[in-house]
């Protein structure tokens, strides 16, 4: 384990925690542009009361993740945003466009056309935005940013738009909106105070946990042809099956769960099933961090920068995890 690993873990985690709760305020936009039924306004209030107090908060492990990425590992953060200029752009887009939709909606006046706008606006870039991360996430894994093969040649297609909008790629993106779609349907059963909306969302939760599945094995599928690295590392490494194992597992209790209306175990198994699905991305694809030649160790900056981005980290860390405590406690304490 070098200092180099320890960051790159430290970028995971990172992800992973803006997965966990910036995916959820996502998922939540999903539900608000889907909600229908006699209580559809009461679902939107819901949500709107739920990520109200802390959307904002919640992208600072995102601006996390980004800072190390450029700090520690910049030959890969400058492939990222060359090859991958399009999607990353219209994802930046996409979160200041559903910040300030959100905004103007809630915050705007009642009954107010342009309020109504804004809403429409809030709930369409939520899922967008989820869907391009994805495609991201899919075209990292299935080693269309390496050097290897491409050439000037190519033409701008084949450079910039090829490696992430193809049907592997897609499929991942759907992958993780029907995640953070899941997330914030659990996550809504334990927000809700009255019945009715927490058997809105139940149903919905146990529908988008059935529909994970089936978004799982599409991709599965089609990284045959296209992530071959990281398709044989999920099927074939030693730790495969007692990750599949976990997953599975949480995915189980989180829908035994719903179903029993245990709401807080069906988030915390919620959380823990889309973690362990993340961790098998990284897994599969370490020691490389853009497969297939790009390794953590080669795209590192000096030690110097290693050491002092760590201790930074650690100071950073004191201030920030506290304060995000209090103010999740403050405002999530019911």
């Amino acid at each position: 384990m070098t200092l180099a690993d320890v960051l790159a873990g430290s970028t995971f985690v990172a992800l992973t925690a803006y997965a966990l709760l910036a995916g959820a305020d996502f998922g939540g936009g999903v539900w608000d542009l889907v909600a229908s039924g006699p209580r559809k306004e009461r679902q939107r209030e819901l949500i709107a009361h739920a990520i109200g107090p802390v959307w904002e908060a919640n992208h600072v492990w995102l601006i996390l993740a980004l800072v190390l990425l450029f700090t520690c590992f910049p030959p890969a953060f400058a492939r990222l945003g060359t090859l991958l200029h399009i999607p990353l752009a219209l994802v930046l887009i996409g979160i200041v466009l559903r910040g300030s939709a959100f905004t103007f909606w809630r915050y705007g006046g009642a009954g107010d056309e342009t309020q109504r706008h804004w809403g429409v606006t809030f709930a369409i870039a939520s899922l967008i935005t989820p869907l391009l991360l994805g495609t991201t996430v899919g075209a990292i894994a299935s080693g269309a940013l390496g050097e290897g093969g491409r050439g000037k040649e190519q033409g701008f297609y084949a450079m910039y738009v090829a490696p992430w909008l193809n049907p592997f790629a897609l499929a991942v993106g759907l992958f993780a909106l029907v995640a953070f779609a899941f997330l914030a349907a659990v996550y809504l059963t334990v927000e809700a105070r009255e019945r009715e909306l927490q058997e809105d969302f139940r149903r919905r939760a146990l529908a988008s946990g059935g529909a994970l599945f089936l978004a799982a094995a599409l991709a599965l599928l089609l990284s045959h042809g296209r992530a071959p690295l990281v398709r044989d590392a999920l099927i074939f490494a030693a730790w495969a099956v007692p990750l599949h194992l976990a997953t599975g597992g949480a995915a189980l209790v989180a829908l035994g769960a719903l179903w029993y209306r245990r709401w807080r175990v069906a988030r915390i198994a919620a959380a823990a099933q889309v973690a362990l699905i993340l961790s098998g991305w990284a897994l599969s694809q370490y020691p490389y961090i853009l497969p297939p030649d790009l390794t953590i160790a080669a795209a590192a900056a000096p030690d110097v920068t290693l050491r002092l981005v760590l201790g930074a980290l650690a100071v950073g860390a004191v201030i920030l995890l506290p304060s995000l405590y209090y103010l999740f406690r403050v405002f999530k304490r019911a």
